[in-house]
Formats: C-alpha cells, structure tokens, sequence
C-alpha cells in the first residue's frame, strides 16, 4: 500500500493549486517545498481572467479579490513620442477583469485555501530521487532535521520549476533555446502622475529600428507600487556577446543579482515619459528569456506541470496562469484515478489537452518577443497583442485565456455526432459564465458559476415549453438519474426552464432541481434548443451537448470518462 496518492512537488501557485484542488475532490495528497520559507517576492504578477474564473471555481476568489488591482491597459511610448495605448477591457458578461497580484500574495492566499483542507506545505523538504515501479513511485525526500524518508505514493506531480527532477526522473526532453537580450526587474515605488491602474511601456528604437533601450512598468497592490522590467544594458551584461556565465542564468531570475535604486532611476531618466523619482526598492533581479517545452506532461505515474513543463518570454503574464490550468485540468482526473473510476485514457488527456496549450502559449510568446525586438510594433506585441488584423476583441479573449479548447480530447464528444450548435459554446470549449438565474429557494439571482463551484460534473437540462413539464420533462429527469449512476454519484443535474415557462409548470423538489433563465442569459450564452442535455466537466468546459437528450447517448459519452 502507498503511504499518499499523490505526492506534490512545488510549493508555488502551480503546486498549491494541484495540492488544494486534490483535497477539494477528496484525495490524500502531500506537498513538499525544498525553501524553508516562501520568497516574499512579487516576481509572476499577471492574473488573467480565466485564471480568477478556476479560483472562484476552487472558492478562494474572495481573498483574490480583496488583493488583487484591476490591469486597465497599457500606456505606450516609442522614442519619447506617445502611442495608441493598449485597452485590456473585455465584454461585460466576462465576470473577471485582467489584474495583478504579486506571486508571494497568491502563494500566500492558496497556502490558507489548502490549509483549510488539512494539508500544510512540509518545508524545507528536498525531493532528493524518484523512481517509478508499475503499482507506485518511491521518493526520496531529505527533511530539515536531516532525517531521509522513503515515502511511496501513486502518483507524483512535478511542479518543481524550469530544473525540475521529477520531469528528469520521468525521461522527458525539455527542448528550447534562450534569447540574447537580458533584463533587469525590479519592485518600486514610483511618484509619477499617470493614470492608476496603467502599465506604461517606453521603447527606445535604433537607426533600423530595433529596440535598444525599454522598461516596462506594471502596477500592483499598494500605494504607487510598480513591478519594473528593463532591457540590461550590454555593458552590464554576462558576456559582451551576449552569452551567459552558466545554464542556471538562462532559466531563471538570479536573485541577489538585481540592480540597485540608482540603476533603476537611471533607466527611468532615460525613458520615462515624465520625470519621476524610483523609491522603496523592496527586490530586483535578472533574468534572460529562455522557451522551452517538455515532449510530453506524463510517463506513466509521474507528471509535470507549471515551469516544468513549459517557460517562455514573460509576455501577456502568461506563464503562472497557464501553469496554475494545468494544475486544474489535472487534479479531478488524479482524483477518479485515485478512486479507480478513470478509464485508460483520462490520465493521458492531461498530455492531450494540455501540451497543445502550452505549444501556442511559447509560440506565440516567442513570435511576439522576436517582433518586438526587430519591429516598430512593439507597442501591442509586448502587451501580448498583435495588430494582425485578428479582431481585437478575440485578441484580448485569446491573451485572457477565455479561448482555450480541447477539441480533439479523448474526453470531449466529437462535434460531428450531434451537429455543431449554431451558437453558444462547443464541445470542448470553456463553459461561459451567466447571471439571473432563479431557484425555488432564493429570493436572489445567481450565477451559473454558483452552480459550477463543485468538484462534480454538471449536467444541465434546458426546458422549453415542450419539456417543461408531462413526457418532454420525464424524459429529461430520467437522463438526469442515468447520469447520475454512470457518473458513480459525482455528477449533479439541474433543469434549466426558460424564461417563457411558468413557474408552476413542474411541481417544486422534483430531481433535478429546477433554476429559471428569468433574465434569459443561459439562453443568449448557450443558445441551448428545448429537451438539450449540456455536460460540464469539473473543470469549467463543456464535456458534451446532447439534443434530444436520450438516456442511452449521455451514458454512453460518460463511459469515456468513468470506467
């Protein structure tokens, strides 16, 4: 027998997240973090919308919410001169704006979500080996009072940073390559009078119009406090061909390396739009850009996620979110895994759904970061958009991550079995958020989110006039029933009637509960047909859409998920 199911290695968001929403499904889990305390650096900053969507899932979104700033756009400027600044406002039925938050807070609020679950980060604890044998993994952990222990788990995640050794123990390639430039960050306080919740980027560009000087200057929580990132000038760099002193500079910030208050007032003297005085250094550090991407997210028991699965130019903020998905996509497949309730191919939909994400994320991170440093578009392309002629909207959803997919998953139902809806969300898609939702019991609206706050499947059943009640309705509470023994108990249902249906067409405490579309949003976001039958999986995207809906169909599709 295993001592733990699950072995987290990381103590990061990345980490935190897995080991938090393996408690939340129920899965004994250990977390282990070689530092003896957390850095109390801001580091990652970036909080993306989709990011805040799988937090208020997880139920930490209150205290994210209290600490976090809203990321109102970009102001630009290239050779002094001011440009079209960049907008980050996105459609009102998105619940979550972007924002920031330093990395030591979010660390800090996941470690007080998981410790509520019982589980607190064993420091400092060192991962010294693993080996993988075909009914377990066996670590090697080195505790601080220099005991060793042979702990045996299930299964192990890595969430152990760009060198991790679960992802060398494992056999995976880490393939990439690094950038020339180098950069300098820095945590300050600045006196200047520029719109709050602005970042400002200024560019200086040579004779052929390549950047050779830019700070970028993000804001974050506090009074006038900003999050710097400067181009390091060639002079102070590791070699004056641009080559680094070790691989550990390539794949990382350099701490205790950073520049002081006076070399960071010296940037800002140079570019900075209107004079202003740097104070208040709390961190500063160095970095250079590196991309890189496993082969694959799993060998069999042990898996990778976070930085030991992908690193890319900081662009957008799109590292920790992506890391902390991955995290989320994970967790509730480890968890029927656990329980013996996964089929064969719900642990290898991690790698199937996952790696393509991370694929476009580098790509696309390293496209704009070439563009930036060769082009005259540097303005969008350092905000993480590009003036291509995509629509700008769907843009700013793609650098929210609103627009990941999985398609092609093994989990998801092909859209060609039931016809693609003419509107509203796939098979596959992100499941979109909606409000005016009425119960029998509250005298308030909620949100569909409310509904989703669980580490079950949802399964929501569309009444129209015709299944609001007699035969159409029997039919639809019979696939909720079936459902709900395919799914072994971890599937809720709901019937959503819509607006035009009286609220005494089905008698009160009949299962499913019922919730009204009163305010007709479920309609316009899902664009759902009378009698359709909509999965949703735990982790926020629509699994299946099934119309008519017929007992024999939805089962059907729940065996690719549950053995």
């Amino acid at each position: 027998m295993a001592d733990v199911d699950v072995l987290v290695v990381g103590a990061g968001p990345v980490g935190l997240t897995a080991a938090a929403e393996l408690r939340r499904h129920g899965v004994d889990c250990r977390i282990v973090d070689r530092l003896a305390v957390p850095q109390p650096h801001a580091k990652a900053i970036g909080v993306l919308p989709r990011t805040l969507e799988v937090w208020d899932a997880m139920g930490l979104i209150h205290g994210v919410l209290d600490d976090a700033v809203p990321h109102l756009g970009q102001l630009v400027f290239i050779d002094g001169k001011s440009g079209p600044p960049v907008e980050l406002t996105l459609p009102p039925e998105i619940p979550y704006p972007f924002s920031t938050l330093p990395q030591c807070s979010t660390e800090r609020l996941l470690a007080e979500h998981l410790a509520r679950f019982g589980t607190e980060v064993e420091r400092p604890t060192e991962l010294r080996s693993v080996e993988m044998r075909p009914d377990e993994v066996e670590a090697v952990l080195a505790h601080a009072d220099g005991r060793t222990e042979r702990l045996h788990a299930r299964y192990v995640v890595g969430c152990d940073g760009a060198h991790s050794l679960v992802r060398k123990a494992a056999g995976l390639t880490f393939e990439g390559d690094a950038f020339p430039e180098q950069y300098m960050i820095g945590d300050v306080e600045l006196d200047w009078q520029l719109p709050a919740g602005y970042s400002m980027r200024a560019v200086n560009l040579d004779a052929n119009g390549a950047m050779d000087d830019m700070v970028v200057c993000i804001p974050m929580p506090g009074v006038r406090r900003y999050w710097l990132s400067m181009l390091r000038p060639r002079a102070q760099a590791w070699g004056e061909d641009g080559s680094s002193a070790s691989d550990g500079a390539v794949l990382g910030l350099e701490d205790g390396q950073g520049p002081d208050l006076l070399q960071i007032q010296a940037v800002l003297d140079r570019l900075s739009p209107e004079p202003t005085t740097a104070s208040t250094l709390r961190w500063s550090s160095t970095y250079r850009t590196n991309h890189r991407l496993v082969d694959r997210y799993r060998n069999g028991r042990l898996f990778v996620a976070g930085d030991a699965a992908h690193i890319h130019p900081p662009i957008g903020g799109q590292g920790l979110n992506t890391g902390v998905q991955d995290a989320h996509n994970l967790a509730w497949k480890l968890a029927l895994a656990v329980r013996g309730l996964a089929t064969d191919d719900v642990l290898d939909s991690y790698h199937a759904e996952r790696h393509p994400v991370a694929q476009e994320v580098v790509d696309r991170t390293v496209r704009h970061a070439r563009t930036v440093s060769q082009a005259r578009t540097v303005g969008h392309a350092r905000s993480g958009l590009s003036s291509n002629g995509d629509d700008a909207e769907m843009l700013l959803r793609r650098q929210a991550q609103l627009l990941v997919a999985y398609p092609d998953s093994p989990l998801i139902q092909p859209q060609a079995a039931d016809g693609t809806p003419a509107a509203g969300p796939a098979p596959g898609d992100r499941a979109p958020d909606c409000r005016g939702l009425l119960s029998d019991l509250a005298t308030y609206p909620r949100r569909l989110f409310d509904l989703l706050r669980t580490p079950r499947h949802v399964l929501l059943l569309f009444a129209g006039s015709e299944h609001a009640s007699g035969s159409g309705a029997a039919r639809l509470e019979a696939c909720a029933a079936e459902a709900h023994r395919a799914a072994h108990g971890l599937l809720d249902a709901y019937l959503v009637t819509a607006a035009e249906v009286p609220q005494d067409a089905r008698p009160v405490g009949l299962r499913p509960p019922r919730v009204r579309d009163a305010a007709g949003e479920f309609r316009d976001a899902y664009a759902p047909r009378d009698g359709e039958a909509i999965l949703i999986r735990p982790d926020g995207y629509v699994s299946g859409r099934f119309h008519p809906a017929v007992p024999e169909r939805l089962t059907a599709h729940l065996r690719r998920t549950f053995a």
